[in-house]
């Protein structure tokens, strides 16, 4: 039987772009002290390997992240492909990004009203180390960040 070609880092960025494309909803992984905490989220923006989560303030997930900004995000298909985002969350401030993000998400205006909802907490997850796995290859391949 024949090995799969190891794909160059240029087809490796493009399969894991696909996977993070393909699932809309990630698991993100946080820490409570020393107990992992995993959750679906739903990124209300995606810039490659950059993603913007929303929390409210009186979320378990937001107290976890201000804790501890080591954050990881596992994207999965139904083929099994998998990528996981290893990084830190940083709380956004720019009203600018604030703004276009709650233009382009109803769901956001409706649930939390006003821009200026104190609950409307909004974490860019920045990439320190993004890997990618094929089905159950059970080989991780780096992702290239740029």
């Amino acid at each position: 039987m024949k090995a799969d070609p190891v794909p160059s880092p240029d087809e490796v960025r493009q399969l894991a772009l696909a996977v993070v494309a393909a699932d809309p909803f990630p698991q993100l992984a946080t820490a409570d002290g020393d107990q992992p905490r995993v959750r679906p989220v739903s990124p209300v923006r995606t810039e490659a390997f950059t993603v913007y989560v929303a929390s409210l303030r009186s979320s378990g997930k937001t107290g976890e992240i201000e804790n501890n900004r080591k954050v990881e995000l596992c994207y999965l298909t139904r083929e099994h492909d998998q990528v996981r985002i290893t990084g830190l969350a940083q709380l956004v401030i720019d009203a600018r990004v604030r703004q276009e993000i709650w233009d382009s998400n109803p769901l956001l205006r409706a649930y939390l009203k006003s821009i200026d909802n104190p609950e409307f907490m909004l974490y860019r997850i920045e990439p320190l180390r993004v890997r990618y796995m094929r089905e159950w290859a059970l080989e991780y391949h780096e992702v290239p960040l740029e």
